[in-house]
Order: structure tokens, then C-alpha cells, then sequence
């Protein structure tokens, strides 16, 4: 098959998904970047990446993506502003963002883009939380629905429920400072949130160490394109998380020798 719709929606479908799934996708635009034919085409494939999931899982589906901007949205800058403020996780969640439809939760670090049936079910009411990936937020509404997680050319590390794992444990490299930031929603009013900053100071995450723990049930491992796909059921990776978590608060964590802190 070339580099179409229709071969992008058959390894998606081969791997699991259907109509009326609620997704989370994880992506890595890079990893397809070999492939002349995709580059070439606007926004080096990244909609037609978005159209694929949304054919695979119909209208009655629901997409979502993250829109983290924990970057630029920090204690130097405590300003949200959900129409505007980009993300910081990569190409095709940025241009999920900006496409007609597209919704965003109104949180300043850890955002979720989505449209579909559920959409604002969703994402309503992220801004109630205190945390990054809270009870409100749509990572952990995603395992309570029976939604997955897809890892899309990008293995198995950027996988931001595991933050919501982690929050039910508080391991103690896991939070930092609280900070208050104004809120901008779509509107135009403004409110302010005080919010936990995540911090992994010293620390470098290492969620690739989840693989093993859904080995045989709870993933699929497969090829789209040239793109390794994972795509996980959410509630089994909260699950099998938590419990290695409540056996070892380390054990999704590896000292950071002399690099930078990542703070997401």
C-alpha cells in the first residue's frame, strides 16, 4: 500500500481500533519524515494522520491529543490563554489544535485537544483541578470511559497518563512548586488557578518500563507506515502502573546524570 488514507485507516483498524472508539494519540511526526511522499504533502502529513484516526474511529468516536504548554506557561509567565497559547509536544498535536472543530481544556500546563461525540464530556471542567493530570482532566476520564492510549512513532516514554498514575502515588521526585496562573477562556474572561507544577528534578522519566507490565494483554504492537504504533488500554495501564508504583515509587524514574531538568 502507498502513503494513503485508506492504508493509514487499514493499520489502524489491524491494530485494534474501531468505530466508536474514544483515542488518545501520542505522536512523532519525525519518524515518518523518510518517506518522501508524506513530506510532501501540506503540514508534512500531520491532517492526514488526524484524518486517518478520525475515519478509523468514525463520528460517533472521539480524538483526543495533547496540548501541553508547560514550556512556555510557567512561573516566569503564568498566562493561559486556550485559543492561543501554542503547544509545546510536537507537530501534528499543534496542528490538531488549530484545525476547525478542535476543542482544548482550559488547563495552563497540561491541555487536551479533542473533538468527536465526547469531546466535552471531556474536557469540560479541567480547570477545577490542582494538578496537572487530575480527576478532572481528560487522561484519567479517558480510563474511566474504557478509552486507549496510542503511541504513534513515538515508543512508549511521552506517555502523559502515567503523570496521573504517579499523582495517586506522589512519589517524591513528582511535584515542585505551586503556582497561580490567569486563565484566558475562549470568551475572552479571565479566572486564576493555583496548580502543582510537576518537577522531576534530578530525574529522567522512564515509562518505556510500562511495556513489559502489558505484555500478552492490555497492547497492541504494530506498523503504520513506517511508524511503530502502540495502542494501550487505558484502564489496564493505569492499573498495571499503580500497582508497580505502589511496590516501588521509583520505579517508572532513572537518575539524571548531568542533564538538564525536565519539567512536564
Amino acid at each position: 500500500m502507498g502513503i494513503t488514507l485508506e492504508a493509514m485507516t487499514a493499520g489502524l483498524t489491524a491494530l485494534g481500533l474501531k468505530k466508536g472508539d474514544i483515542v488518545l494519540v501520542h505522536s512523532d511526526l519525525r519518524r515518518l519524515g523518510s518517506l518522501h511522499e508524506l513530506v510532501k504533502l501540506p503540514n508534512c502529513g500531520a491532517d492526514l494522520v488526524i484524518d486517518a484516526f478520525i475515519d478509523t474511529i468514525g463520528p460517533e468516536g472521539t480524538l483526543l491529543m495533547p496540548a501541553l504548554s508547560y514550556k512556555q506557561v510557567n512561573e516566569a509567565n503564568p498566562v493561559f490563554d486556550v485559543c492561543n497559547t501554542p503547544s509545546c509536544v510536537g507537530s501534528i498535536p499543534e496542528i490538531f489544535r488549530k484545525r476547525p472543530g478542535t476543542i482544548r481544556s482550559l488547563h495552563p500546563t497540561h491541555s487536551v485537544c479533542a473533538v468527536g461525540r465526547r469531546a466535552e464530556e471531556l474536557l469540560r471542567d479541567h480547570y477545577l483541578d490542582t494538578t496537572p493530570v487530575g480527576p478532572r482532566s481528560a487522561f484519567r476520564r479517558l480510563r474511566d470511559c474504557g478509552g486507549k492510549v496510542v503511541m504513534f512513532g513515538c515508543g512508549l516514554r511521552p506517555n502523559t497518563s502515567m503523570h496521573g498514575v504517579e499523582e495517586l502515588v506522589e512519589p517524591p521526585y513528582l511535584f515542585g512548586q505551586t503556582v497561580r496562573y490567569k486563565l484566558i477562556h475562549a470568551d475572552g474572561t479571565a479566572t486564576d488557578m493555583d496548580c502543582r507544577r510537576h518537577s522531576f528534578a534530578g530525574w529522567e522519566q522512564r515509562y518505556d518500563r510500562l511495556g513489559p507490565l502489558l505484555q500478552g494483554e492490555g497492547m497492541e504492537i504494530g506498523e503504520v507506515l513506517q511508524a511503530t504504533v502502540h495502542v494501550l488500554e487505558s484502564r489496564l495501564l493505569w492499573e498495571r502502573a499503580l500497582q508497580a508504583l505502589q511496590r516501588d515509587p521509583l520505579f517508572f524514574v532513572a537518575p539524571r546524570d548531568h542533564a538538564p531538568t525536565k519539567i512536564a
